[in-house]
């Protein structure tokens, strides 16, 4: 009972003004019990099924005890409760009873206060005591059985010593101690006996051997591999349009570009059709997972697409999706981490488990951020996979960043190497390394026809800036100045009320435009000049392919992580020496003009020189949209990198050596009646190897005598034979791990020979010395590839 005294009846007072809203406040406490009880019970229950919806997978899974001695507190609240709503109640009807003067009659509409909530309190009360005790004889049953089944497993459910597994004993102690740390092994059935450790660590991951008594419930049936499809060429684009999918701005840029190119598209579908003729290729399936565009890693592009933002990646991406989808190959395009955990068949929880099904794709091709999100859903399943992983890398990775330990032990590691893969299977914009494979993107090709129409109706004295944003502009006064003279200037900077102060008055500013108008611009233009950055975009090429001569500044000493923020932190120890490399090597004069812009002078005679030199309108083949398929195509036929590493790894000996000594005598060729590799491609025949000078990369050796640097062909070399068919004098020869070996050192006489098969790499050089250096040949305008490489 409660002493009703002064203090009390104020008290009393107060709570009779808020009962109604406490009423609810109980009702809603009873029904968040309910809730979470059931919740609680289910998960119980749910996480020793395997199968269940992820939805009801708890972190960790209540024993007996805790379960019986949560739903006792419970039950004993709601006892409390009803005691305390009780005296409450009554307490409100004696006030009622002096307000209503005596009447000791209710309207037939009124009840007495709390009469129905009381009612139901203490139905719930009741409920949650019959719910506890039938959980709990559930519970002792369930204990019950489950002592007397380990009684009769229990020698059959301890660690085996296998030699054969020799993680297995570790594996299972690591599971005692944190099975709960993760709800994906609930989802797999482990609940916290020895027997579900062996059984998740044999079956669901490889740690432990299979246990004989599960071999005829537990064993499952791979599933069969379904019936290889001939991949046949598309021309229609608009399902691909779809597939992209639609709602961020990024996507939108990409699907018009897409639309606007697919007449091209189509007709070197024709082409390439033609020129491979009867060859079979089967459709793989592919999973593109572009991770830039997920909210999870910021999707910083999408927000500046309408603000001058860089849209190199975005072209590049949207021609991937082209050039796949028209090879006639099955895709699945998402931009959003729950996307790509439910195409990947990611379970439920932190990314510790394997996944629940074999892999569906045959390729993925995806960024570094995709990389990430991958590695940290996959478990184990990311080292099983991770062969058929394409990484679209800007810049590319060089194979001393990629090595992680070699990257950590020698200063080479950056917040985006260290991933062990094959350094082929990083797909980069440019050919940058031979080290990685050239993606690239396409510009878009003229016909005859529109080629003389942009000839008639070029200015002699109309010159477009590179660089939408106005940051590219500052300081470049002096240069706009002396081209001011000459030329009449145009740019196409982003702004939003007013002309940005960094951009003079002289020039002709258009904002930012869309592709098409930016064509046009670039079909009137003489020149499109370039003052640094940005690096290696598709702008240039756009404007040569449009008869602009491009003119791009030289960078004395060339920009590296070394002295350029803009390098600091990317896994290359490239060296730029202007702009846009790509353009100086493999175009260069006329169209590509590169000079100094410190220097005033040879920057004012450069602007008086292009002005009196004409210039028909130029697209490298590897940058058209038959020369993309068709290094595509290339690389999903013959790369491979899931098979076993290669040949002639240091100790290796071969009974006859494949090379010879060329006639004369300065490089290796491959001997004519030596067998190939098996399954070697580029085919080895295309083989030529030399030393090096001092100081030298392999890259820049290849290039000397007009070729490529293949590093596929280092393993052929990786040999003391090489060395001796090269007349090199090798006192002592040592394998080591050095993303320069092979090599001769002087002085010392000493030959190296690679210890590491990912180290292999044509970057890289030292004045202490002479690297060996495998070289190949290449296709006219398509770098990628060599003369049989198709």
């Amino acid at each position: 009972m409660i002493t009703v005294n002064p203090d009390g009846k104020i008290m009393v007072r107060r709570c009779l003004v808020t009962l109604r809203p406490f009423r609810l406040f109980v009702l809603g406490i009873g029904f968040f019990t309910l809730c979470f009880l059931m919740t609680s019970l289910g998960g119980q229950f749910s996480a020793r099924r395997l199968g269940d919806s992820p939805f009801t997978i708890r972190t960790e899974v209540m024993g007996g005890p805790e379960s019986r001695g949560i739903l006792r507190k419970m039950s004993d609240l709601l006892e409390l409760m009803v005691k305390r709503m009780d005296a409450l109640a009554r307490l409100e009807n004696v006030s009622e009873l002096h307000r209503a003067g005596g009447d000791l009659h209710f309207p037939a509409d009124r009840m007495p206060p709390g009469a129905g909530l009381m009612e139901r309190i203490q139905a719930i009360a009741q409920n949650v005591s019959d719910i506890a005790v039938k959980v709990d004889q559930i519970l002792r049953h369930s204990l019950l059985l489950h002592s007397k089944v380990s009684e009769g497993r229990r020698d059959q459910c301890e660690a085996p010593s296998d030699p054969k597994f020799p993680d297995c004993s570790g594996k299972v102690e690591w599971m005692r101690a944190r099975w709960t740390s993760d709800p994906c092994y609930a989802f797999f059935g482990v609940d916290g006996t020895e027997c579900s450790f062996l059984i998740y660590l044999s079956e669901v991951e490889w740690f432990c051997p299979p246990l004989p008594w599960r071999n005829q419930t537990a064993a499952q049936r791979a599933p069969k591999p379904l019936p290889k499809v001939q991949a046949v060429f598309r021309s229609n684009l608009s399902h691909l349009l779809d597939l992209m999918g639609s709602g961020k701005e990024s996507l939108i840029f990409m699907k018009k570009r897409t639309k606007r190119l697919t007449a091209q598209w189509a007709l070197a579908a024709q082409r390439l059709a033609q020129k491979l003729g009867a060859t079979r290729r089967d459709q793989k399936q592919i999973l593109v997972h572009i991770g830039f565009l997920t909210e999870e890693s910021g999707d910083v592009f999408s927000p500046r697409v309408l603000k001058g933002g860089p849209l190199g990646e975005m072209v590049q991406w949207a021609d991937i999706l082209a050039a796949l989808y028209v090879l006639g190959h099955g895709l699945r395009v998402t931009v959003s981490l729950k996307e790509l955990q439910s195409n990947l068949g990611v379970p439920p929880g932190r990314g510790s488990c394997p996944l629940t099904m074999p892999l569906p794709f045959d390729l993925i091709y995806t960024d570094y951020h995709g990389l990430q999100q991958m590695k940290q859903h996959m478990g184990l399943s990311f080292k099983k996979y991770r062969c058929r992983i394409r990484v679209i890398d800007t810049f590319g990775t060089e194979p001393a960043y990629n090595h992680e330990e070699y990257a950590t032990l020698h200063g080479y590691r950056t917040n985006w190497g260290y991933w062990n893969l094959n350094p082929k299977q990083f797909m980069t914009m440019f050919p940058h390394t031979p080290d990685n494979s050239f993606m690239g993107f396409v510009s878009e090709e003229l016909n005859e026809t529109e080629k003389q129409l942009i000839k008639g109706g070029k200015a002699s004295n109309m010159a477009v800036v590179y660089g939408k944003e106005a940051s590219i502009w500052k300081g470049k006064e002096k240069f706009l100045g002396i081209l001011n003279k000459y030329m009449e200037i145009h740019g196409t900077v982003y702004y939003e009320s007013q002309r940005p102060p960094e951009v003079p008055a002289f020039v002709k500013n258009h904002g930012l435009l869309p592709q098409p108008e930016f064509q046009q611009l670039l079909r009137k233009a003489k020149l499109f000049i370039g003052f640094g950055f940005p690096y290696e975009g598709p702008a240039p090429l756009e404007a040569i392919a449009n008869g602009c001569i491009f003119l791009q500044s030289r960078f004395s000493p060339p920009h590296s992580s070394l002295n350029h923020e803009f390098f600091r932190g990317k896994p290359t120890s490239r060296e730029v020496f202007s702009q846009h490399p790509y353009a100086e090597n493999f175009i260069g004069k006329p169209h590509v003009w590169t000079v100094d812009y410190n220097n005033s002078e040879e920057f004012e005679a450069a602007i008086k020189a292009i002005m009196r030199t004409q210039v028909d309108p130029y697209l490298p083949y590897e940058y058209t949209c038959e020369g993309m398929l068709e290094r595509i195509h290339a690389y999903i036929q013959h790369q491979d990198f899931c098979v076993a590493p290669g040949p002639a790894l240091p100790g290796a000996h071969t009974p006859q050596s494949p090379f010879v000594l060329a006639p004369n005598a300065t490089h290796l060729e491959w001997a004519q009646n030596a067998s190939l590799a098996p399954a070697a491609w580029p085919p080895a025949h295309s083989l030529r190897a030399w030393l090096a000078t001092p100081g030298r990369a392999c890259t820049d050796t290849c290039l000397d005598h007009g070729l490529i640097c293949e590093p596929s062909f280092f393993p052929f070399l990786n040999s003391q034979d090489a060395f001796l068919k090269l007349q090199v004098p090798c006192d002592s020869t040592e394998s080591e791990m050095n993303h320069l070996y092979p090599a001769f050192a002087q002085p010392g006489q000493e030959c190296y020979l690679q210890k590491e098969p990912l180290l292999f790499s044509c970057a890289g050089s030292n004045t202490k010395y002479r690297r060996l250096c495998p070289c190949r040949d290449f296709r006219k305008g398509q770098v990628a590839l060599c003369q049989g490489c198709l």
